[in-house]
């Protein structure tokens, strides 16, 4: 068993496991028996996140550095364009304009200043950032107003636009309030949370239940249920699948992602075809062409499109996701 408050620090993958498992219904304790881990750290750490998934942070690779910014302020110097300074540092030309706009005094090419712009990159990462319902008191005021009388989220915020029609300090998205009100703990809106909520939680509950059986396809395995070397990605050819559906659902089109390398490939789905026979039609040629080693697993939502997920495995030789406890 991972001790207390470790797992999401040592495993970045297996924190995702536990909120991907925890949006599918899951209870903690069917978490915490298929990942190894401690049930009751586990829970008072998603106490503490409010029952909300913590926002990701960038790939630290992803950023500029100090180095870099000092290399564009002397290709800026020399007077070379955005375009050219971005194919000498490898990055694209939008990164290098937004970097010389945040790094300059009067947003100005001349008056670039590296040490000024790593400073505001790195101010720019704290977390947690400041809500902004907590951060503006009018609106604060406002949503504490619809919150004491009772109103919904949904109702607070169509009430903000017919009562400042014209005034976009005060847009604000339901999900927002509902963000600030379970992570109050962070300095939100006030501390008697059964009177902010309708129902008196204090925690947000994913609405999906592990019992639902509408809608699911018989002997068709969940994503939660996929390989454990698929949930770490470190193994090659384990797929995700998704459907993209049209305007008046007329069109549909296949996305397909393999988990380690983030390779995607696309599946027209034939419109004069009903949905599980067109994918089956696109899906498996796709499929057979692959490398036997990256013909491991398939996930897929369990749409309706994935009816015949058993004539796929058996004509492409991919297992729709083989049920496995970790």
């Amino acid at each position: 068993m991972i001790g207390p408050f470790a797992f999401w620090r040592r495993s970045p993958a297996l924190a995702e496991a536990v909120w991907d498992a925890r949006g599918m219904g899951r209870t903690t304790g069917e978490i915490a028996s298929a990942l190894g881990l401690a049930r009751r750290p586990m829970e008072n750490y998603i106490w503490r996140c409010g029952g909300i998934r913590p926002q990701k942070w960038a790939n630290p690779s992803r950023l500029l550095s100090y180095q870099e910014r000092l290399l564009i302020k002397e290709l800026l110097i020399e007077k070379r364009s955005y375009r050219q300074i971005a194919a000498q540092l490898g990055r694209a030309p939008s990164t290098i304009s937004r970097e010389i706009k945040l790094g300059s005094l009067e947003g100005t090419r001349g008056r670039y200043l590296p040490t000024r712009a790593q400073n505001l990159a790195w101010f720019n990462r704290l977390r947690p950032k400041p809500l902004k319902i907590t951060s503006d008191h009018l609106l604060r005021e406002a949503v504490q107003t619809g919150l004491d009388q009772k109103f919904s989220p949904e109702q607070i915020v169509g009430r903000l636009h017919r009562d400042y029609p014209d005034n976009p300090r005060m847009r604000v998205s339901h999900e927002t309030i509902y963000r600030t009100i379970y992570l109050q703990a962070r300095g939100g809106l006030k501390r008697d949370l059964t009177a902010l909520t309708r129902t008196g939680r204090t925690i947000r509950y994913p609405n999906r239940k592990p019992d639902a059986r509408r809608g699911r396809l018989k002997n068709m395995a969940s994503i939660w249920e996929r390989p454990a070397e698929a949930l770490e990605r470190k193994v090659p050819g384990h797929w995700e699948g998704d459907l993209i559906v049209g305007k008046n659902v007329a069109s549909a089109i296949g996305t397909v992602v393999e988990r380690f390398s983030n390779y995607v490939f696309l599946v027209k789905l034939d419109p004069t075809l009903d949905r599980p026979t067109a994918l089956v039609q696109g899906l498996v040629p796709k499929l057979a062409q692959l490398p036997d080693t990256l013909q491991r697993s398939l996930t897929w939502d369990q749409g309706k499109e994935m009816a015949r997920h058993r004539q796929i495995t058996i004509d492409s030789g991919v297992q729709i996701v083989k049920p496995r406890v970790l």
